[in-house]
């Protein structure tokens, strides 16, 4: 557990799906997405197919990959900004039922002993951005997903935020915040995050899956059991969005990030 008692000066990544979420925020979200008319029907049953075997087993990188593929091919031609506010307006029933007690409460800790907290997911900015914002999140991590000149994904992931290529984005904000990733924490479910557990001083898994669960038995990483949802909006009623500016930080990370993924393949 988290020790209040000393000035901090590292900060607290936190894995959104099934670490916050109880559920991926993209199966959380896909009844107002089909409401809004950004998919079809036919498009959420295969992103739900796409996501099962994650939420069963586990992500690891070439399920990710494959995943990250897919929900490229899926999204294009839906316009960002237009997604962006669909979440924006699901918020209250979507995802707030779905955030998992524990984690809220960890965060709170980590806000009352003066640590960053940072949402980092694998999901595009525009889905990640405004939960982060509800769940009064310091800074957004999130995957980059390529626009046309009207705002339409093209199908393109620029930036997949995920395994190295997280680890990589925590790395570097944390560079130029001057966070000590030795005094940092992380929070994950997924076999995915091994990277971004193992450049943290303090590594924390989650509800893990089978891959993750073996490493932080291994390692003798705190695991966390979440089970019981609470709404935010009920805990923070006076909740304000806290974020800093760093929409696109994926983008303005991302070459440092991909230098910081080849030092440790060396």
């Amino acid at each position: 557990m988290m020790n209040r008692n000393e000035q901090p000066t590292g900060a607290a990544f936190f894995d959104l799906d099934k670490t916050i979420l109880a559920t991926s925020s993209t199966l959380a979200l896909h009844r107002s997405l089909i409401n809004a008319d950004l998919v079809t029907r036919r498009a959420a049953i295969l992103s739900l197919l796409v996501h099962l075997p994650y939420l069963i087993k586990g992500a690891d990188e070439e399920r990710m990959n494959t995943m990250a593929e897919s929900i490229g091919n899926l999204a294009k031609g839906i316009n960002a900004p237009l997604l962006e506010s669909v979440v924006e307006d699901s918020l209250d029933t979507a995802i707030d039922p779905v955030c998992y007690l524990g984690a809220l409460a960890e965060m709170e800790g980590h806000r009352a002993a003066g640590r960053p907290v940072v949402v980092a997911s694998a999901s595009v900015s525009e889905i990640v951005r405004p939960i982060a914002q509800r769940l009064g999140a310091d800074a957004v991590l999130a995957s980059v997903a390529q626009t046309d000149e009207q705002g339409n994904y093209t199908g393109c992931i620029l930036h997949y935020n995920q395994a190295e290529g997280k680890a990589a984005a925590c790395a570097a904000l944390a560079a130029q915040h001057g966070w000590d990733l030795s005094d940092s924490w992380a929070y994950s479910d997924s076999v995915s995050d091994l990277p971004l557990l193992s450049c943290v001083g303090h590594p924390v898994a989650v509800n893990p899956d089978r891959g993750l669960k073996r490493a932080a038995l291994d390692h003798e990483w705190e695991v966390m059991r979440f089970c019981d949802t609470a709404r935010v909006s009920r805990l923070r009623p006076g909740l304000r969005p806290r974020t800093l500016g760093l929409a696109a930080c994926s983008v303005a990370l991302m070459t440092a990030g991909v230098a910081f993924a080849a030092t440790r393949h060396r």
